[in-house]
């Protein structure tokens, strides 16, 4: 794969998507930081990954939850035995003002 030419046209480009009106002060400031930016990041293309398989995540993932079993459900008298702030068989909470 061709890389890209990184000159002022590129720079102005990614400056348009990025929406930034970069004057011509920032602009000889900031092209040879990309060119060094892509350049540093092109030594990625040296590595050797043929052989590798894809890894979408560091870390593998396994599913801790428990297994969804149905049980008894709690009574609402069980539910409620705790709690001093209850009326008429249900939680009550503080008035919203």
């Amino acid at each position: 794969m061709a890389k890209p030419k990184v000159d002022k046209k590129l720079l102005l480009k990614v400056a348009a998507n990025a929406r930034l009106n970069l004057t011509e002060k920032e602009i000889n400031e900031f092209l040879p930081q990309l060119q060094e930016i892509l350049k540093v990041f092109g030594k990625l293309d040296e590595i050797e990954v043929d052989n590798e398989k894809p890894s979408f995540q560091p870390l593998s993932f396994e599913n801790v939850a428990r297994h969804d079993v149905v049980e008894k459900c709690l009574s609402q008298e069980n539910a409620l035995k705790n709690t001093k702030n209850k009326k008429d068989g249900y939680f009550m909470g503080p008035k919203v003002t």
